[in-house]
């Protein structure tokens, strides 16, 4: 049963196992059911069981686990907990007051033509965490370079002060390796002056190193190729010496486990189209810093380029034509390959569950920092995962998030919400313009215009009174008191977003004159020359959507079960107007 006060918590999750329609709040148990069939030995996730079944599926497991040579109480004990939480009745209650979160989403200005809009959310989740160690990168004009930006997230681990200086100065190392190769990148006087300051720590001998690390041997056919090793090679380098800075312990607090990040880095920019063949493979396909196989040719109708890497558990995803594509790599001890590695090398991983912890202590295999203990960074290296993927007309959104989102939902599952609540938006954006008021007793009308739409509280009493339940035909609308009511709309959404110049007004009025002459609606897909008072343009619109499903995406985590700092950085791209 749904819940009464609505928001977008009524929109359901599609479980990944089972293909079902989940509330965001039942997924954690949800999750857990199929772990725990699984682990009792169940084929089907949506295997029907009673209590009958479950005690003579324990007993076998129990009996055959007895007469294994190497029995271990831990291996029971997981039967056990699987069995008793199949049986117990238990109730879905989320972990935090999903109308409130901490700190409200930030819509930042891009001048990329690349970009339709960017927002980012973040929540500090006080249920669990008593800090917010997360922290966000985003520059315009990069490099003084237009068309050119350079995001980032980076989550914190054990305090903040890794992820605060990591989001300060490793922007400036990768211009600087950037600058290096490319003349086009320029730094300013004041960032080449800290960039100078850097010249006493990576000294001759520890540039020595880092040809080791990131100059990787290759005939002239490999280069001829590998179109944007050195790019990668850039981020590389850029990592090492990031991870050398944090040796210093600036700002650290403990002495024994100085803290430490992942991080998620992208470079976004534009290129002239050109008309070569490339199929969508081609067009996603992964370049880690051990390979040379990034991708060399410009795909037909490419608009721009997504340069990506990144370390730990932070991660990037390329909505596409509807489709995930997961531009990054889990550096964690669930990756097989990394438990191998860590391994080889005399390393250590705990018994811990789920998955173990490097020393017994972290989870990820891979980032910067955690300088304080040197057995720890022996495993936990700075050498980042790398990948460049081009951009046009089909990519529709970029989702970074930290670990505190995939912890609980994957990558199929924050696409499908994406999606989801961005039609909502566009639904409900669609009302509010066929009507000309909200869907509530007013003592007002309230006209549409760019003042009102910018205005916090009335976006707010937009989300909190409007409620759509809606099929492939019919809008359901219901007003504050909860009365159901069924409005046709006249035509299709994409129909009305690419349709004439509309005027909005509230219904069976004529607008006030102060908004007569500007209350024209521009075509969707299309930029308003002109922004004037009570115009609302389609860079309003993206705006108010980006953070909407920021914001959206935050809560949903929350509901899931997440325990740790949840930071959101959502990019609505061009292909979005397509949906």
């Amino acid at each position: 049963i749904a819940p009464e006060n609505y928001d977008s918590k009524c929109i359901s999750i599609l479980c990944s196992a089972c293909q079902q329609g989940i509330y965001p709040y039942h997924l954690l148990y949800h999750k857990k059911t199929h772990k725990a069939l699984t682990l009792l030995g169940f084929d089907s996730p949506q295997t029907q069981t009673d209590n009958k079944t479950l005690l003579t599926q324990r007993q076998k497991l129990i009996s055959k686990l007895t007469r294994t040579p190497k029995y271990f109480e831990t291996q029971r004990q997981k039967i056990d907990y699987s069995f008793e939480f199949l049986i117990g009745n238990h109730t879905s209650t989320s972990y935090c007051d999903l109308a409130n979160i901490d700190n409200p989403s930030t819509s930042k200005k891009i001048n990329n033509s690349l970009i339709k809009a960017v927002s980012i959310c973040q929540d500090r989740n006080s249920t669990w965490q008593g800090e917010m160690e997360d922290r966000f990168i985003v520059l315009d004009s990069y490099g003084n370079r237009s068309d050119t930006c350079f995001l980032g997230l980076v989550d914190g681990s054990h305090g903040a002060t890794a992820a605060e200086t990591v989001a300060a100065e490793l922007p400036l190392l990768f211009l600087d390796q950037l600058a290096q190769t490319d003349s086009s990148y320029k730094k300013s006087k004041d960032e080449q002056q800290i960039l100078d300051s850097f010249a006493t720590v990576i000294k001759a001998d520890y540039r020595e190193k880092e040809k080791i690390f990131s100059d990787k041997p290759g005939n002239d056919e490999t280069n001829k190729t590998n179109t944007y090793e050195w790019i990668h090679k850039a981020y590389a380098k850029s990592f090492w010496r990031m991870d050398r800075l944090l040796r210093l312990g600036r700002n650290e607090v403990s002495k024994v486990h100085w803290s430490g990040c992942s991080a998620v880095t992208c470079l976004l920019e534009r290129i002239p189209s050109k008309d070569t063949d490339s199929t969508e493979e081609e067009e996603i396909k992964h370049s880690e810093n051990t390979t040379h196989s990034p991708l060399a040719r410009t795909a037909k109708g490419a608009a721009g380029l997504l340069h990506v890497a990144n370390i730990g558990n932070a991660h990037a995803v390329l909505c596409k034509n509807g489709r995930s594509h997961c531009l990054s790599k889990e550096h964690s001890t669930s990756n097989a390959s990394e438990r191998k590695r860590i391994l080889q090398n005399g390393g250590n991983i705990s018994t811990n569950e789920p998955d173990g912890l490097v020393e017994g202590y972290l989870r990820t295999t891979r980032g910067l920092g955690h300088h304080g203990d040197p057995v720890l960074k022996r495993s936990v290296i700075p050498v980042p995962h790398t990948v460049s993927v081009l951009i046009d007309d089909t990519c529709q959104f970029l989702i970074l998030a930290s670990n505190g989102l995939w912890e609980v939902l994957d990558y199929n599952e924050v696409l499908a919400l994406t999606l989801t609540t961005f039609t909502h938006y566009l639904r409900m954006y669609q009302c509010v313009h066929q009507n000309g008021t909200l869907p509530s007793k007013c003592q007002y009308l309230m006209p549409l215009t760019e003042d009102n739409l910018n205005d916090s509280k009335t976006i707010k009493d937009l989300r909190n009174r409007l409620e759509i339940l809606h099929s492939n035909e019919d809008i359901f609308l219901t007003d504050s008191k909860g009365n159901l009511k069924q409005n046709k709309p006249k035509y299709s959404r994409r129909n009305y977003l690419q349709s004439e110049d509309r005027t909005v007004s509230p219904v069976g009025s004529k607008p006030p004159p102060q908004f007569e002459e500007n209350t024209k609606m521009y075509p969707f897909k299309c930029k308003s020359r002109t922004a004037g008072r009570g115009r609302v343009t389609s860079e309003t619109l993206y705006d108010n959507a980006a953070s909407y499903i920021s914001e959206q995406l935050v809560k949903m985590a929350l509901a899931a079960g997440s325990r740790d700092n949840i930071t959101i950085l959502i990019v609505l791209l061009n292909g979005c107007d397509k949906i």
